[in-house]
């Protein structure tokens, strides 16, 4: 199983390829900061921070690998992903066309919420006290994302997010025995 998320952060990355590397560098430094104190102010041995998280998961046997794409946002859709599949028992597919919630910053109790999340999840929500922004269905806001599962009994299935362009397409076992 593999889970690969490929980005070159903004744009089309740094816009520089090694020769006859045959593929981009990327451009994560720019998600350093120059404000002091930071966990991620420019020095030396330190890293940038990123979102470059493609994940899997394995229960009795069972095993899920995954990955949502979507910059800030990528961290809180592969925790709902999970949460869908080992909290609220959905299928992989199920998980990733489940609605799906954002947090931009880290101050404040703004929350953008996608028109899928239930009413009543919402009204909760707003009686907590987060102020709710409604996105439609369906937004790259949420990030899109990918994932295979394969279980013990030898059988394999992917998933595919309807919020973008991609497909789970199976590969059929051989129908008949080639002859000898």
């Amino acid at each position: 199983m593999v889970s690969l998320i490929q980005s070159n952060y903004l744009g089309f990355g740094s816009g520089l390829v090694p020769e006859g590397a045959g593929f981009m560098l990327h451009n994560r430094g720019a998600l350093f900061t120059l404000a002091p104190g930071q966990p991620n102010t420019l020095a030396g041995r330190k890293r940038p921070l990123h979102t470059i998280i493609p994940g899997f998961m394995e229960k009795d046997g069972t095993r899920i690998s995954f990955g949502i794409m979507g910059g800030w946002n990528q961290a809180q859709a592969h925790a709902q992903f999970v949460a869908d599949i080992a909290d609220f028992g959905f299928t992989a597919q199920e998980a990733l066309e489940a609605g799906r919630f954002t947090k931009a910053t880290f101050e404040g109790c703004d929350v953008q919420v996608e028109a899928l999340v239930p009413e009543a999840v919402r009204g909760v929500l707003t009686a907590l006290g987060h102020q709710l922004e409604v996105v439609p269905p369906r937004s790259s806001e949420f990030g899109y994302g990918q994932a295979t599962v394969s279980r013990p009994d030898g059988v394999h299935f992917g998933a595919s997010d309807p919020r973008h362009d991609g497909a789970a397409i199976p590969e059929a076992p051989a129908v008949f025995t080639p002859p000898r």
